[in-house]
């Protein structure tokens, strides 16, 4: 399997209280900072509803992100289909195409947000079978040489072709999971990438092993492969450089985005409410069973480890962005991770740390240098006679230090 590769997934999960514009400009300044580190993607959301979540349209945030990076790939994670005529999303996904000059990635999900739906007054039912036939009738605008008619229940193509189309060839397509087969299984039916969501629950990373087998089974029955280098896992982390500053740094966010928010709004308060933040730390992150990593770089590349073995193998880690911590903690977190984690996850240390070990084996074979350099001083009577005064000058310092020394000692012991 090729190299790991790490990128960020913003939904964004933001507490109410700061100030909206101000907000958006920091989110901008993180897809920014994650370029500089060399981050591979970054992942945007679109919501509508409960006032946390609040990026309405990731094409318009991804537009503005691209002007301010270089090569990270920007991802749409993700456009819920069904509230969108096909053909608008299709040609939107073009443009944003052409002024990234290639970068960006198509993430599709039916709606993440029941409260979205309701407002839009499209019955959730429907959600996932719209979404499938969108992304269906998307591919072939992207495709299409000629023009073509679709009438569907709730939208209609006539004579349809797009005017511009992406700039790149065959634009990479993925779809959201959580815990159920229903992603994984429309992975498969068109041939595309997949964002596991579902992984930053206990819930859903138990679901993992067998959750590649619904796409697999489902990419045969339609005559399509699926490869996991495009299976994307979302896991949750705060990093510092000791878990004890990792814990206090997170401990204040993590406490009010689960209780405010997870708890509080998404589930009606149906879950765990923590009584205290640290509490909230111990059962997120430091119990059996826990999914949250909040510690040091070592403690992240373990757990990338571990869900590799769990899930059978993925290409793609992301991290959730939140607001666990202050600011400029969270940007140092994701340094550390650029700096740490990635280099050691895709073993670009080992050659460092292969020679380091082969100089300390082979000790003998440099002295000879040495000797051959003192062999050429002794040569030149002039040089010999210098190095033999500052052997001596470095003798008698050490005589010196050692006199102190004794006579310290001794008048101590006097006392």
């Amino acid at each position: 399997m090729s190299d790991m590769r790490f990128g960020a997934f913003l939904a964004p999960h933001h507490p109410i209280g700061e100030h909206p514009t101000l907000q958006l400009q920091s989110d901008l300044e993180l897809v920014a900072h994650m370029d500089r580190l060399g981050f591979d993607e970054f992942w945007c959301g679109e919501h509508h509803s409960t006032g946390w979540e609040v990026i309405a349209s990731p094409e318009l945030f991804l537009a503005a992100a691209a002007e301010r990076t270089h090569r990270i790939r920007l991802g749409t994670g993700v456009v819920s289909l069904p509230y969108h005529h096909p053909f608008m999303v299709a040609q939107r996904m073009a443009q944003l195409d052409h002024q990234s000059r290639g970068r960006v990635i198509f993430g599709s999900g039916p709606g993440a947000l029941p409260s979205d739906a309701h407002t839009l007054g499209v019955d959730p039912m429907v959600l996932r079978d719209r979404q499938d036939e969108a992304i269906g009738v998307i591919r072939q605008l992207f495709d299409a040489n000629e023009r073509f008619t679709v009438e569907s229940e709730w939208f209609t193509l006539r004579d349809a072709k797009l005017q511009l189309k992406p700039l790149q060839k065959n634009m990479e397509f993925a779809v959201a999971s959580l815990v159920s087969p229903s992603g994984m299984t429309l992975a498969g039916k068109h041939g595309i990438g997949v964002l596991s969501i579902g992984s930053t629950s206990q819930a859903g990373i138990q679901a993992l092993p067998l959750q590649w087998s619904f796409a697999e089974e489902a990419a045969e029955k339609h005559g399509n492969s699926v490869d996991r280098s495009a299976w994307r896992l979302v896991l949750n982390w705060h990093i510092a450089e000791t878990r004890d500053k990792a814990r206090e740094q997170a401990r204040e966010g993590l406490f009010r985005h689960n209780n405010e928010y997870t708890v509080g709004t998404l589930a009606a308060g149906q879950g765990q409410i923590f009584k205290t933040p640290d509490e909230a730390v111990d059962v997120m992150a430091f119990s059996e069973g826990s999914v949250s990593v909040i510690g040091t770089p070592d403690d992240l590349v373990a757990k990338i480890y571990e869900m590799q073995e769990l899930s059978g193998g993925f290409g793609c880690v992301i991290g959730f962005a939140h607001d666990w911590a202050n600011r400029a903690d969270t940007l140092n977190s994701w340094d550390l991770v650029a700096r740490y984690v990635i280099p050691e996850v895709n073993g670009l240390l080992h050659d460092y740390r292969e020679s380091n070990q082969y100089v300390i084996e082979n000790r003998e074979t440099w002295m000879r240098a040495g000797m051959a350099i003192n062999a050429k001083i002794q040569e030149n009577e002039r040089a010999a006679e210098a190095m033999k005064a500052a052997q001596n000058a470095r003798a008698a310092s050490a005589l010196q230090a050692h006199a102190s020394t004794e006579i310290e000692k001794a008048a101590s012991d006097s006392d």
